[in-house]
């Protein structure tokens, strides 16, 4: 009989699922601590949570049979998703069970701004009847500015075009193939969003490049009409500078569901007509609470009885690949992520080179490894090994390989060049010894780097004195430095410096970095 815990609340229908399976039993117990859950999770051979419990590093000191973590949820920020990994247990999630619920929400929302739903029934439970205060806008022939072309971006344009709004869509990085098939007008220009949409909502994940996506520099560019809606992440749109913007009545209004922080400490939003706050409801629908419970329960138990692994956030690695391939897949998968921290715009184009006794092998997983690399931080959900193929097609992303067997500099190296519309990026690299990945070059500097943690990359003049400096204020805030190289165009008297870090450089530490009068260009990147 396999045993599975569960110890956050459930939709019932995923425990049902379980308990009528043959050799399957639910266990419930909610509410359990960290020590009590590390003493028996031995005894389970699957574990569904939400986002409630922990799983730490503590609770998988002595697995036992635990075969299988289910987050009935997409986030796994809750889970030692690297104690997990080297433990053997696999780590799954439920990305696509709360699409309608977030993007009928982001709709809920955008009606009650257009219609001052909310002010309207406070107003009426005071004893008041106002009509003409509170009237509305209708969402028929607006301009709806998507930013973000996901699985919800998509779900909420395919209902916004019911309405009989006009799409303007964006993605940072690359629009569905379907999207201009829908009547959505893409747009590389985030300006013409801002400039010309009458409802703007964000559909992006957090990271580097999406925090503070929207600030008062942003928002002055929007027409006094514009109203913004947040059910994606807190930190996309600046806070402070949004609440400023709606005192002033800058903009007409906004609704968020997502904070910062969660709850929220800046609570001043309570005080405005115009905003309107829910308590990240995107996704608690019973609809969707059922659907990622059901799903849960079904591929925790298909993962426990050896049968197809889906959703697993941390994939197994490739088996049965040479030593050498595996180092190369490795350095792929890590140029990739840097790539994508280097390039801004829409992608428009990507091409990968093996050159060298590599070209002559099966290089398959070495492609795979880079394109995950190079989505992972443009989506939520965990980019591997299984979906990397399918997210890739949707957003009609093509890699072009280039087998060249003809050694040049060295022995074998690996190479990727990436270019949007903005930008073009070239970086290359080899493994040294059979087990040591660096990075040999970047946009024609020659360098010596291992791609590993946190990097910075720092593109600028050449003249004395810039290491020193850079290194005094990677200092001064805490951050030491792993491997550093060091690369120059003398004609140009450009050069470009390359840091492996022990952690990432915070907002405070990119900025005084960037105030450094040689700093051309600097880029951060947390590598996969």
């Amino acid at each position: 009989m396999y045993r599975i815990l569960i110890t956050d609340k459930l939709a019932q229908e995923g425990i049902d699922l379980i308990n009528s399976a043959d050799d399957f039993e639910a266990v419930v117990r909610t509410g359990i601590k960290e020590e009590e859950l590390a003493s028996i999770i031995g005894e389970y051979d699957g574990l569904i949570i939400r986002s409630d419990t922990k799983v730490t590093a503590k609770v998988l000191e002595r697995p036992g049979k635990l075969k299988g973590i289910a987050r009935a949820g997409v986030g796994i920020d809750n889970v030692d998703v690297p104690t997990a990994t080297r433990k053997g247990i696999l780590v799954m999630n439920t990305p696509g069970g709360n699409t309608l619920s977030a993007a009928e929400h982001t709709m809920a929302l955008m009606l009650a701004l257009s219609r001052n739903i909310v002010p309207a029934c406070n107003s009426l439970k005071r004893g008041e009847w106002d009509r003409k205060r509170y009237t509305g806008n209708q969402l028929n022939n607006k301009t709806l500015g998507i930013i973000g072309l996901g699985r919800i971006g998509m779900a909420v344009a395919k209902m916004a075009l019911g309405f009989n709004m006009k799409i303007l869509g964006y993605d940072p990085f690359a629009a569905p193939v379907e999207a201009e098939k829908l009547g959505i007008v893409i747009t590389d220009s985030l300006e013409k969003i801002f400039k010309e949409s009458d409802f703007i909502t964000v559909h992006v994940p957090k990271n580097e490049k999406t925090l503070n996506m929207i600030t008062a520099k942003e928002m002055k560019l929007m027409k006094p009409t514009c109203r913004l809606i947040n059910c994606a992440r807190g930190g996309i749109i600046n806070e402070e500078d949004l609440y400023n913007a709606l005192a002033a009545k800058t903009i007409a209004g906004a609704a968020l569901d997502v904070f910062s922080k969660e709850p929220p400490e800046n609570t001043r939003f309570k005080e405005l007509d115009n905003c309107l706050v829910t308590p990240h409801l995107g996704a608690s629908t019973e609809e969707a609470q059922i659907e990622v419970a059901v799903e849960a329960a079904q591929i925790l138990m298909d993962a426990i009885k050896g049968g197809p692994i889906r959703n697993a956030v941390n994939a197994p690695a490739m088996g049965g690949l040479s030593p050498i391939i595996s180092q190369y897949a490795v350095l792929a998968q890590r140029i990739g992520s840097l790539a994508s921290a280097m390039v801004t715009g829409h992608l428009k184009s990507v091409q990968i080179e093996f050159r060298g006794s590599i070209a002559e092998k099966t290089v398959d997983p070495i492609a795979t490894s880079f394109a995950i690399g190079l989505l992972q931080p443009h989506f939520d959900t965990t980019v591997n090994l299984v979906n990397v193929p399918v997210l890739a097609k949707e957003r009609g992303i093509s890699i072009d390989q280039i087998k060249n067997p003809e050694i040049k500099d060295f022995e074998s190296t690996f190479a990727a060049t990436v270019q949007t519309d903005q930008s073009k990026r070239t970086i290359i690299g080899t493994v040294f010894g059979g087990n040591l990945p660096r990075i040999i070059e970047i946009d024609g500097f020659p360098i010596e780097v291992t791609p590993e943690d946190a990097m910075l990359i720092i593109f600028n003049d050449d003249k004395p004195g810039v290491i020193g400096a850079v290194g005094t204020i990677l200092g001064k805030h805490g951050i030491n430095i792993n491997t550093m190289g060091v690369g120059h165009k003398r004609a140009e008297g450009k050069a470009i410096l390359a840091f492996s870090l022990d952690k990432l450089p915070d907002e405070k530490a990119a900025a005084d970095l960037k105030k450094l009068d040689f700093v051309n260009e600097l880029y951060i990147c947390k590598l996969q």
